[in-house]
């Protein structure tokens, strides 16, 4: 069963990540939009037709979030992050830039100490204006989900151009101002093989990290149901495993599991 957001504004909800977040969905309500077709996506997979006529305009998002935030101002639900998420990538939101502009003026009005939070697959920051508007904002969360491209490719299905060379020199333009996170698992889709928990992966993965120099990483393994039903749970155990070599060279990465 998937998970998809009814509202253009929802919650807030509990984070293990975030702590106190009111999502953020700039796609269709009851609908998915997104350039990764992740086997593990909570959302379950891209429908077959794109319904972009959907899109919310950035005046209705501009009075829902201001109306929201403003109920919640002083209240024990005032969120600690404000969290672009829901039903696929919220960068291909067409006034995505624009949007973000208008959720960190409201936000320094109503709730001047939460972050915003985009959590993103990074397809969209070869356009400047959307690199631009991911450093403005405290918590830029950019997917990186394997070492080698052919994993990456069948975890993540993308179905845009996606070049990891390219994408790593491209992350390492925020001169250390993101955050990567990383889904690790194993399992078999479509009768194939699939591991980014391999020596060769964690090594090849720890190198791109070592070359982006996130300010922090976050591991984590499947929380939720997935679409792709034959895949694996990592153990917390393994996780902190993972991290381990990276934290030995002065970088910080939390763990999610269990």
């Amino acid at each position: 069963m998937s998970i998809l957001f009814e509202s253009l504004v929802f919650g807030p909800i509990s984070s293990r990540r975030l702590g106190k977040s009111l999502g953020i969905n700039l796609m269709p309500e009851i609908g998915k939009i997104c350039s990764f077709d992740c086997i593990y996506c909570e959302c379950g997979w891209n429908p077959e037709k794109k319904n972009v006529s959907r899109l919310p305009k950035k005046e209705v998002f501009e009075k829902v979030l201001e109306e929201k935030l403003k109920e919640l101002a002083g209240t024990e639900n005032e969120p600690d992050s404000i969290t672009f998420s829901g039903n696929g990538e919220p960068t291909l939101h067409p006034d995505f830039a624009e949007i973000i502009d208008i959720t960190i003026r409201l936000r320094d009005l109503y709730a001047p100490e939460a972050k915003i939070s985009v959590l993103t697959n990074g397809t969209m920051l070869h356009k400047k204006e959307i690199f631009d508007a991911i450093s403005k904002i405290e918590n830029n969360i950019i997917k990186i989900d394997g070492g080698t491209y052919d994993t990456i490719k069948s975890i993540n299905k993308p179905n845009v151009d996606f070049d990891l060379e390219r994408y790593v020199e491209r992350l390492q333009d925020f001169k250390g101002e993101l955050v990567i996170q990383t889904c690790f698992l194993r399992g078999e889709h479509n009768g194939l093989k699939i591991d980014n928990t391999t020596q060769e992966e964690i090594a090849l993965w720890t190198e791109h990290i070592k070359k982006i120099k996130p300010r922090k990483t976050m591991i984590y393994a499947i929380e939720r149901e997935t679409p792709e039903k034959n895949l694996e749970k990592i153990s917390l155990d393994e996780l902190e495993q993972i991290a381990e070599p990276l934290r030995q060279l002065g970088f910080t990465v939390e763990c999610y599991g269990k």
